[in-house]
């Protein structure tokens, strides 16, 4: 299924014209008009899905390893030392498209710093209580 007012959607679905690296019955990869980095991609689902609480288990089941084939091919025809998988649910997380879509952003050495955080503190007392919240929802 596809949402009719989903630029995404449009992409995946070849309706809006995109620069892509691969292709599938499932998805559609191309490469991101803001780039992080140089060769920064997206992986489309060609289903709508508003984020991943909502994505398929089969298509979630197949979005990993695309996602290591477009990292492992950035390493050999960009040169890049590494590259980050990136997905982001909902606005607070930096969601700005509510299309499930996967971030391949390739990292050069001595690259700009990203998708990075300084390590907090927390107590025995407060990991023990944090988790106990979650497991309550599981």
């Amino acid at each position: 299924m596809t949402d009719d007012n989903c630029i995404f959607c449009k992409i995946a679905g070849g309706v809006i014209p995109s620069t892509t690296l691969y292709e599938d019955e499932d998805f559609r990869v191309i490469l991101d008009l803001g780039p992080a980095s140089r060769g920064h991609a997206l992986i489309l689902p060609k289903q709508h899905f508003a984020d991943v609480c909502a994505l398929d288990g089969d298509i979630a089941a197949k979005v990993l390893p695309l996602g290591a084939k477009i990292g492992s091919a950035m390493k050999k025809s960009l040169g890049c030392a590494g590259f980050n998988l990136v997905q982001n649910n909902g606005e607070a997380a930096g969601q700005t498209v509510f299309h499930f879509h996967m971030h391949v952003i390739p990292r050069y050495e001595g690259g700009p710093a990203m998708v990075s955080w300084t390590p907090g503190k927390a107590s025995p007392e407060e990991l023990a209580e944090v988790a106990d919240k979650i497991k309550g929802c599981l």
